[in-house]
């Protein structure tokens, strides 16, 4: 892995952020002495594609929102990230909105009664379509890493499908688990 390379660890974007704190990408970033920024590329109500629908329990094409945000460090694209919510909990919200959500989105969730217990995260290989060759800059040839994230709240009820696209030769996937 080269000195732009890197390590990714999916704990820091699990829980909520207190009142006032930035986003969690923005402080993984200065803590390694690095600037993380993203742009909201699209969010409100979309049809749910379907590995989305299967994943949030809902028929391919029922309404959801999506925040599409292209995340970046320094500057360089880093990953292209999906997140998907049920209309019946982001609906009307900040979360349909393009305006940055103080505290974050988890925190919002938290606010609304949602919180997720259980996170399932599934990695994939690939090459990347054009689109996303594009935004994240990658070399004609450059396979990316799919990440597809689903978070479940007390009762096992899907509230949030992530899916992340991010440029294989920079990034490495880091899960550390605690047993016991």
């Amino acid at each position: 892995m080269g000195a732009s390379g890197w390590v990714s660890a999916s704990l820091p974007y699990l829980t909520p952020r207190g009142t006032g704190q930035g986003d969690a990408w923005a402080a993984e970033a200065a803590a390694q002495g690095r600037r993380g920024s993203q742009r909201i590329l699209q969010a409100g109500e979309v049809p749910a594609p379907a590995d989305v629908a299967t994943l949030l329990g809902v028929p391919e094409g029922e309404p959801v929102v999506v925040r599409r945000r292209l995340i970046l460090l320094d500057d360089e694209p880093s990953e292209l990230t999906d997140t998907y919510y049920p209309t019946a909990i982001a609906a009307g919200t900040r979360l349909a909105g393009a305006a940055k959500i103080p505290g974050g989105a988890l925190a919002l969730l938290a606010e609304l009664g949602h919180v997720g217990v259980l996170v399932r995260e599934d990695v994939t290989a690939g090459m990347p379509d054009e689109e996303e060759r594009q935004a994240l800059r990658t070399a004609p040839e450059e396979p990316v890493l799919r990440l597809v994230r689903l978070t479940l709240d007390h009762a096992d009820r899907p509230i949030q499908v992530d899916r992340m696209v991010m440029p294989a030769l920079r990034q490495r996937l880091r899960y550390q688990i605690r047993i016991g």
